[in-house]
């Protein structure tokens, strides 16, 4: 299994230049056979000194995941809506979801992808090209009830707060939890 978070907090985890590397070494670690094909990488770029390029990568990471084998391997994408859709010839965002089509075009029997992300346009107009089984939580009762137990949560362990008159704290909570919008 190899996990990537995209994170609005971070713009190292935005692009799809950290995300393949980040993928190459965590399935390396859990396969000689990958562990081989990185060092491999490593050696024909003078041993780490030069950094191939994002092609470069994506091919190391098709051929990773082309390795003959019985388990699944599984590919987490979180919260793909965090990596920007900037103007741009392409976006980050745009790069993401072509390697993810770029991948899926493989058919590797084994391999099994989760993508994460609010259900903004353009994410949703690329993946139901792709026929994916999609599950949607945006709208569940169960979300909206656990952000509104997060929110009644924070505000009712801050210091601070707790001393704000009990009508004050309910309406934060019913203006908070309204705006979140599933997030």
């Amino acid at each position: 299994m190899a996990y990537f978070f995209f994170d609005v907090k971070d713009n190292e985890k935005q692009t799809p230049r950290n995300m393949i590397p980040s993928l190459l070494t965590q399935l390396s670690a859990r396969s000689n056979h990958c562990r081989d094909i990185l060092y491999h990488l490593y050696s024909t770029h003078s041993r780490g000194a030069q950094m191939p390029t994002d092609g470069v990568l994506t091919e190391y990471l098709k051929n990773m995941l082309s390795i003959p084998c019985q388990v699944p391997i599984y590919i987490i994408l979180d919260a793909i809506d965090e990596c920007p859709n900037n103007p741009g010839v392409p976006s980050p965002r745009e790069e993401v979801l072509e390697l993810v089509e770029k991948l899926i075009s493989l058919r590797i029997p084994n391999l099994r992808l989760c993508i994460t992300s609010r259900p903004e346009m353009d994410i949703r107009t690329s993946l139901e090209l792709l026929k994916p089984l999609l599950v949607s939580l945006h709208d569940e009762l169960g979300q909206k009830q656990d952000i509104i137990e997060y929110i009644r949560a924070t505000i009712y362990s801050d210091r601070s707060i707790r001393k704000w008159r009990e009508e004050d704290k309910e309406l934060v909570i019913k203006l908070l939890s309204g705006r979140a919008d599933g997030m």
